[in-house]
């Protein structure tokens, strides 16, 4: 991590990843796998707000990101490692032997040069993709598949994995990086590896505009708000919230309530739930 003379006040707490000794220098996104988009902002399709605290921030370029890995049995190699303002994880330009570009989410260990293979037969190295029934229990993995050729839709952000502790049945068990454990088809695909930019949590924005900058708006405490806007609101001076159990503004209990549908159709495939608040 980079950290800064304290110059001002936002300077003395800000840290940053140096991103000198791991991008490439006087690397472009590359102009045909690029495109302008409106980002949602916490919006839905018909425009109302879904989400608070959204809005604003940097204009930005979409990187079309490669999670379906559909070429098979042609090696690529990493031309160059680039930042996604979309993404918490490093990216790479990946090169197909017969010339096609891509863009790749990154594992850890893999820079400059390196090669990859989607093979059901690749070795056991990071950046490979190989279906879940040929990786052996212990295995680190990422850019995991829910269903068969339906592209990587798990382990997909900066510092994560997942892990493979068995493989039975027709599925494979994997300890999710919330601490869930569940099956999977055998038949999945999943990348070897750890995620890139591992200290991206560890980041602290040092002041309010960096979070505007990247498009987070203020948060107001419940607390400091009137009880007609939120259950916590009210009381001369600092107040407790008041309830037996925390709630939203609108007094919907949070906290440890589960809210996953009893008639959910992945049920099925959940063996252990993950675990929450201390526990965890």
């Amino acid at each position: 991590m980079k950290t800064y003379k304290p110059t001002s006040k936002s300077r003395r707490q800000m840290t940053n990843v140096t991103y000198r000794d791991v991008l490439t220098k006087k690397s472009l996104p590359t102009k045909s796998l690029t495109y302008g988009f409106k980002r949602s902002v916490g919006r839905n399709s018909q425009g109302r707000i879904t989400m608070r605290h959204k809005g604003g921030g940097h204009k930005r370029l979409y990187r079309e990101i490669d999670f379906l890995y559909d070429k098979k049995e042609i090696p690529a190699k990493i031309k160059s490692v680039e930042y996604d303002p979309n993404r918490s994880a490093f990216i790479g330009l990946a090169v197909y032997k017969d010339g096609e570009k891509r863009y790749v989410v990154l594992p850890k260990s893999v820079k400059s040069g390196d090669s990859f293979i989607v093979s059901p037969k690749a070795p056991l190295v990071a950046g490979n993709r190989l279906p879940l029934k040929n990786i052996p229990v212990g295995t680190f993995v990422y850019n995991i598949e829910i269903k068969p050729q339906g592209g990587a839709k798990i382990g997909r952000s900066a510092g994560i994995f997942a892990q493979v502790i068995a493989n039975a049945d027709g599925y494979a068990n994997l300890k999710m990086p919330s601490t869930e454990i569940r099956k999977i088809n055998e038949n999945c695909w999943a990348s070897i590896g750890t995620v890139s930019n591992e200290e991206h949590h560890l980041e602290n924005y040092g002041k309010a505009g960096r979070s505007r900058w990247k498009g987070i708006r203020p948060t107001v405490r419940g607390t400091a708000m009137n009880p007609v806007d939120h259950p916590y609101g009210g009381g001369e001076g600092r107040q407790g919230r008041g309830t037996k159990r925390p709630k939203t503004m609108w007094g919907k209990v949070t906290g440890g309530r589960k809210t996953r549908g009893p008639k959910k159709y992945s049920n099925v495939f959940i063996i252990s739930r993950r675990r929450i608040g201390k526990n965890k």
